[in-house]
């Protein structure tokens, strides 16, 4: 596959300024000369261009697909072809390219309809259509990107805070590869020390040797266990976390909603029940994602589409990460408030006093007005049976208080400041999946060097770990653990 010439539109569908056609493989200058005509007496076909140069012109489509094509000096008689579009058109030369190949970009008029035109020109005269992140699986297959980069490609473009971002950057700029690869060679280091004492078993392994190595694959314990560390944050950065907002009818869900997000999102209404199904947005709280999910009020339904409303609503709940019960500080505290208080103990959550511009009201039980401090989701997942509640008190129809409450959902989000060191390595789920078969393998070989085992079975154990992290930069992937990687790309990266 990799002999094939590949093209796709790589910017996304709809009408727009500007939309680009990248095409890439061997073939791509010679199908750029058959469908483009470059204006101006000393233009150039595409492949005499020189390299990283952009080149004014028209594509056109052929109507006999065997005519020939067109003179660099003007159209041909005839009328054998016809003009799509004026587009500018980039000469990429490999290995300069970001697939590793001779590249063509071609940049149409933005719009449904042109970008196709050219697209399905480009793909009548060789290429073919690229699959789902195959230019990138390219670029890793020919050495301009490792898999950890290559998946840093993808959450750059998922990216939606600066804060993620940056993190992408940084895994794309090699800074996760480097360490990961830096492990890998101890760990291949101390397997060649092994395989070389079963290679001359009349040579015992002397006890300054095993401490050695025992010593390395400590250190490489260490730094797998560092790794690890951060898969929370990666999580957090590249999915964001899920709050769902939850609370009485008419408490001002809906408006709080609003409020964080800076816009109208959910219809608000002073009668109860308005909002029947869940809302879902994603909002940027002091550099963190954050999911919120605005639910129906919980209450007993008085039909089947209410019913329905509540029942998506505990789904909401049983899978948020983070809770922001919403109550009304107008009105003394309800026996369904009290029930719903105790029902979420055992969650993460924000307890949001609103509707403070009135006469407050609302007296919260001892044990939440004062409630115990915890450590946020990045470093404790809610998975005790208590977690404690800040408690912050808003007005949803001025904006009072909703700083403070962003404030206090980073706080539970991500404990301490975002610094930039942290940053340069964060670790996805399958880098974690990776890192816990390597550190179980690196495990088993120190017990095995321990307990004076046969050197074959600690080759065993050393070479599975060795493998598992080879897994995170590319070193050791299967086909199958590419096509699912990038089976989740766009089409035109």
């Amino acid at each position: 596959m990799l002999e094939d010439t590949i093209a796709a539109i790589a910017t996304p569908l709809g009408e727009g300024g500007l939309a680009l056609i990248r095409v890439s493989g061997a073939k791509a200058p010679a199908i750029a000369d058959r469908i483009f005509l470059p204006a101006g007496k000393r233009s150039q076909k595409p492949s005499t261009a020189p390299t990283h140069t952009i080149h004014y012109g028209k594509i056109i489509r052929h109507n006999d697909n065997q005519s020939p094509a067109p003179p660099a000096d003007g159209p041909a008689t005839g009328r054998a072809f016809e003009v799509i579009d004026e587009v500018l058109l980039a000469v990429l030369r490999a290995p300069r390219t970001f697939t590793g190949e001779e590249t063509i970009e071609i940049s149409c008029h933005g719009g449904l309809l042109p970008a196709k035109l050219v697209l399905d020109a480009v793909l009548a005269n060789g290429a073919r259509l690229a699959e789902p992140g195959e230019f990138t699986r390219r670029a890793f297959l020919n050495g301009r990107l490792d898999l950890a980069q290559a998946e840093a490609v993808a959450d750059l473009i998922h990216s939606r805070t600066e804060v993620a971002l940056a993190a992408a950057n940084e895994q794309l700029a090699g800074k996760l590869s480097r360490r990961i690869n830096r492990l890998r060679d101890d760990l291949l280091h101390t397997l060649a020390r092994v395989e070389a004492h079963i290679d001359f078993p009349e040579e015992d392994l002397a006890p300054d040797t095993q401490e050695q190595l025992l010593s390395r694959l400590e250190s490489a314990l260490a730094s797998m266990d560092e790794l690890l560390r951060t898969a929370n944050e990666g999580r957090i950065l590249r999915r964001g976390v899920r709050a769902a907002i939850v609370g009485r009818p008419n408490a001002g869900k809906s408006s709080l909603l609003n409020q964080l997000l800076g816009r109208d999102r959910a219809i608000v209404s002073p009668i109860p029940g308005t909002t029947r199904d869940t809302i879902e947005e994603t909002a940027n709280m002091r550099g963190i994602p954050v999911v919120f999910i605005d639910t129906a009020g919980l209450r007993e339904a008085r039909d089947e589409i209410e019913e329905e409303g509540v029942r998506r609503s505990r789904l909401s709940l049983a899978q948020a990460e983070l809770l922001l019960h919403v109550l009304d500080a107008s009105e003394p505290l309800t026996a369904a408030d009290a029930n719903h208080l105790a029902e979420f103990a055992g969650k993460q959550r924000i307890l949001v006093r609103n509707k403070v511009d009135l006469p407050v009201k609302l007296e919260l039980p001892p044990e939440h007005a004062c409630p115990p401090r915890r450590e946020a989701i990045r470093a404790s997942p809610a998975t005790g049976p208590e977690f404690g509640a800040s408690v912050v008190d808003v007005c949803c129809l001025n904006g009072e208080g909703i700083e403070k409450l962003k404030d206090a959902i980073k706080d539970r989000v991500w404990s301490g400041a975002i610094e930039a060191g942290m940053l340069e390595v964060m670790i996805n789920s399958r880098h974690q999946d990776a890192l816990n078969r390597a550190r179980e393998a690196a495990r088993r070989t120190i017990d095995a060097l321990r307990g004076d085992a046969a050197l074959e079975l600690v080759a065993l154990d050393l070479r599975i770990a060795v493998n598992a992290v080879g897994e995170i930069v590319g070193q050791t992937a299967t086909e199958d653990l590419l096509d699912s990687i990038f089976s989740q790309f766009c089409i035109g990266k």
